[in-house]
């Protein structure tokens, strides 16, 4: 497992790619999102000094529609829209790869924060070279391993959760699933994932984060 901290740069081809750089000054928190069947999803905190200025033009995108203004005011809106052009939710959903929310967009570049297998990640770096997104790692660190925390038997329901989407939001697999998987009773499962969820949360709070490596250029 590692955590990586990511700068993507979006393509202005991308209807948020061209508006976040018409206006360099405002910031797209995007605070939950998700993608179903083609169509994404967000609910976006979008901080600007005229707002009202940047929703009039995200109207004029025709991959734009279902724009809810649930708060306005004078420096800030909280919106909820519809896009046919989910480009980086389409890049997590076939890779799997969980991130952390909130993430910010500003003038075409999107931070990124996540924590995933190092298959994922490399799988994610080839989806994102293909849908033409540049991206630069900014950071990399290592996270607790598995075989110093927890026993072989909780190390292998943890990671085949991971693999089947348990961890996702919305989630890829069911408890009941997952036991299936590893031909497991559901009341069994449950117990090795609830005493491995308590030793990583321990091993957590109580160790040292490592030290960050130094930024490193993508291809």
């Amino acid at each position: 497992m590692v955590s990586v901290s990511l700068t993507l740069s979006v393509p202005k081809r991308v209807w948020i790619g061209e508006l976040s750089r018409d206006f360099p000054e405002a910031t797209f928190r995007v605070r939950s999102a998700q993608s179903c069947d083609g169509v994404g999803v967000g609910f976006v905190e979008v901080l600007a000094s005229d707002p009202d200025r940047v929703l009039d033009r995200m109207h004029e995108y025709e991959a734009v529609h279902e724009v809810e203004v649930f708060q306005r005011g004078a420096d800030r809106a909280l919106i909820q829209f519809e896009t046919d052009e989910p480009l980086l939710l389409r890049v997590l959903d076939r890779t799997g790869v969980p991130v952390e929310m909130p993430f910010e967009i500003r003038d075409g570049e999107v931070d990124w924060e996540l924590t995933t297998t190092r298959n994922r990640l490399s799988s994610l770096a080839d989806e994102l070279d293909q849908s033409e997104v540049r991206f630069i790692v900014e950071h990399v660190w290592d996270s607790p391993r598995f075989d110093r925390v927890l026993t072989d038997r909780q190390s292998e329901v943890v990671e085949t959760a991971i693999d089947l989407g348990y961890y996702d939001s919305p989630r890829g697999c069911t408890q009941g699933e997952l036991a299936d998987e590893l031909d497991l009773a559901k009341s069994t499962c449950c117990e090795i994932l609830h005493r491995a969820e308590e030793r990583i949360v321990k091993e957590f709070e109580g160790g040292d984060r490592p030290a960050f490596t130094q930024p490193t250029p993508a291809p």
